[in-house]
């Protein structure tokens, strides 16, 4: 059976629950659409998450890598178009706040996804679930993660499918935090089994 790495991220920022890292732990181990699950989930760290990808990567050898991220404040399920060579945000779980800089000196522009994508929003949308291709991952730690693993794909020359989901809050953090819109937990992994269902 193919194997897939799916990864999610620990809270951070103004976000003390990470809706990701609960989907991530829930799906370890499962048996989805031909794709047995290993779960990670990844630090928000600029100086350690792109490395810890892909160390995962080299021990898992998986067919296809899905990295999810947490954007509070969108309310759809949005597979990323396209990872920037670029970090810039506000602090991360280190305290590292990166201005204009480059992820990998010398490396490409910016890499697209190479999972279906679109199939991925006509499945969501065809089983109820508001979807729609995202053109940013932002410049934060779910770019630099989609960048890292995507890089890695391209410079060695992979078959390898990659690429990058963000999900609306969970209830559970909108109660948390209190300004975000929010998905129940349950419609949140239905998404993603959905998406890893049709999956090449």
């Amino acid at each position: 059976m193919k194997k897939l790495l799916l990864t999610g991220f620990e809270p951070f920022l103004n976000y003390p629950v990470n809706p990701t890292a609960r989907i991530v732990e829930e799906l370890h181990g499962m048996e989805i659409g031909g794709y047995r699950i290993h779960s990670e989930v990844l630090p928000v760290d600029f100086s350690v998450s792109g490395d810890r990808v892909i160390s995962h990567i080299e021990a898992v050898k998986p067919d296809a890598v899905l990295s999810l991220g947490l954007s509070g404040g969108r309310f759809k399920i949005t597979p990323e178009r396209i990872a920037i060579n670029v970090n810039d945000g506000a602090k991360d779980n280190s305290g590292h706040a990166p201005i204009d800089e480059p992820i990998i000196e010398g490396g490409a522009d910016g890499y697209f996804s190479n999972m279906p994508i679109r199939k991925m929003v006509n499945a969501l949308k065809g089983a109820g679930l508001p979807a729609e291709i995202s053109n940013t991952a932002g410049a934060y730690l779910c770019n630099h993660v989609m960048y890292r693993v995507l890089h890695v794909v391209t410079e060695r020359r992979e078959d390898m499918l990659a690429g990058f989901i963000h999900i609306p809050a969970s209830h559970e953090l909108a109660v948390e935090h209190g300004r975000v819109p929010s998905w129940s937990h349950e419609d949140l992994k239905r998404a993603i089994v959905t998406c890893i269902e049709v999956l090449d």
